[in-house]
């Protein structure tokens, strides 16, 4: 079974995704985010400063490095999210602007300043939403979508506010409803998430949910949230420890 983890940021897909593939013994796959390319796609940029063809490069080395790790593992893996988060958070930015601190007459005032560049964008967003969604329908068998459930915590690196966030989330649940792909909400902690989609799915266990999710926040903490992202004397990662009492 083909399963991919999906949500808007912030939602635990990560910790999600590997505490399943360790209660099941399923493979999970985890494309780079944004922020993990930037520093060598660009070095010494950080993400809200990149403008559209730049954030268009990254999330097209995101997609194929997904691809790439999802054709590896054949009809069986967990994928910590999926291209439509990708395409989301782009078209997000159309409305609410690159930078999330963004006044709305500031967004008016450089779509009329760079009108041609904005047109250009949303024609290469529109192509790029198109073949995600095609993509989706036809490589995953189910989609767990994990709902906004707790208030947004900044972390100093992402481009991204509570109402990117929220704006995201409804983008990305119209879209379901656009798709040939089996659906299926969870929500609740983390070791509710985990029964919930086991039962669903009809997934068998090879170890205890507890170990699954120690050994899931293991790999977050010392994989994940360790990587050095961007550059620059920032705080990294503070929000973890505000999530660490939710997952």
């Amino acid at each position: 079974m083909r399963i991919a983890i999906s949500g808007t940021y912030s939602t635990g897909k990560t910790t999600t995704a590997l505490a399943l593939s360790f209660l099941t013994g399923i493979a999970t796959t985890h494309a780079r985010t944004m922020r993990e390319i930037l520093p060598t796609t660009f070095p010494g940029k950080r993400l809200e400063k990149c403008n559209f063809h730049e954030l268009m490069e990254l999330g097209m080395r995101r997609l194929s490095e997904r691809i790439i790790a999802e054709q590896a593992l054949g009809n069986e893996f967990i994928s910590d999210g999926c291209p439509l988060q990708e395409w989301i958070y782009s078209t997000t930015r159309m409305k609410t602007g690159l930078n999330p601190s963004e006044k709305p007459w500031k967004i008016k005032l450089h779509k009329k300043m760079f009108s041609p560049e904005w047109r250009v964008f949303e024609n290469c967003i529109s192509a790029y939403g198109n073949s995600v969604k095609k993509y989706t329908e036809n490589h995953y068998d189910v989609i767990i979508h994990l709902p906004v459930e707790f208030p947004f915590v900044a972390d100093g690196h992402r481009p991204t506010s509570e109402i990117y966030r929220t704006e995201s989330e409804k983008l990305l649940c119209v879209t379901y409803n656009e798709l040939n792909t089996k659906l299926i909400e969870v929500r609740g902690s983390l070791e509710q998430r985990l029964v919930r989609i086991v039962k669903a799915l009809n997934l068998n266990m090879v170890t205890t949910i507890e170990d699954a999710i120690s050994n899931a926040q293991a790999i977050r903490t010392n994989k994940f949230d360790a990587v050095k992202l961007e550059t620059g004397n920032y705080k990294v990662f503070d929000f973890i420890k505000q999530s660490a009492a939710i997952y």
